[in-house]
């Protein structure tokens, strides 16, 4: 552990591919930048939990809910900065309050548009499809008391192909999330890229809306 890394809580629900994206930034590129000092998940099945205890990183399953039980996990581990990789439950809002900037997320489309309640995995790339949108992508932005709508930091256009399905689309902005969520997550850290005490992203990160 490097002692004057920035401390990440990775919060997921899933596989943990977002999670392995982070683990691959920060051991290599943006090493010593941050590490991952905590994995939490509302799954006591997820994949991203292994992971996690594959590298002896501290993994906890928590109810989504329970706001004193997720502040104790992260007082006692020292977290700085937490960033939600593919977590499906919504964070509760004291908690979003006592981390007022200090929550990522990243949404599998381009926000402001395809987000909300119900949207997520296949169903956001249905919609792009339906609506017949010529991109997609993803977007990282900070967490408020809303889903998916808080301050944006950063997004990569993917493009939508002819005859794509959900399942392609969505594969193609995966890899764009590998991309771009471990590099604006290192802006974070770094101080690079920060929220106003007016909800404003002062500092720039990975190009707003730059070609994959």
């Amino acid at each position: 552990m490097n002692e004057h890394a920035t401390r990440i809580a990775v919060f997921a629900s899933g596989n943990g591919s977002n999670l392995q994206a982070i683990l691959d930034h920060f051991d290599g590129p943006a090493f010593g930048v941050a590490e991952v000092a905590l994995v939490v998940s509302d799954k006591p099945t997820a994949g991203a939990l292994d992971r996690a205890r594959a590298r002896d990183i501290p993994a906890h399953v928590v109810h989504h809910a329970d706001a004193p039980a997720i502040e104790r996990l992260l007082d006692a581990l020292r977290i700085e900065l937490v960033v939600l990789a593919g977590y499906l439950k919504f964070v509760p809002a004291e908690v979003v309050r006592a981390w007022h900037g200090r929550i990522l997320n990243v949404h599998p489309a381009l926000l402001p548009a395809f987000g909300g309640p119900g949207m997520y995995g296949l169903r956001v790339h249905a919609a792009v499809l339906a609506a017949g949108a010529r991109t997609s992508g993803p977007t990282v932005h900070f967490v408020d008391e809303q889903y998916d709508h808080g301050p944006v930091i950063a997004q990569e256009q993917v493009p939508v192909l002819p005859g794509d399905t959900p399942q392609a689309l969505a594969a193609r902005v995966l890899e764009a999330e590998h991309r771009l969520y471990p590099r604006v997550i290192a802006d974070v850290a770094a101080g690079r890229v920060r929220l106003s005490s007016r909800g404003e992203v002062i500092g720039a990160s990975s190009p707003s809306l730059s070609s994959s």
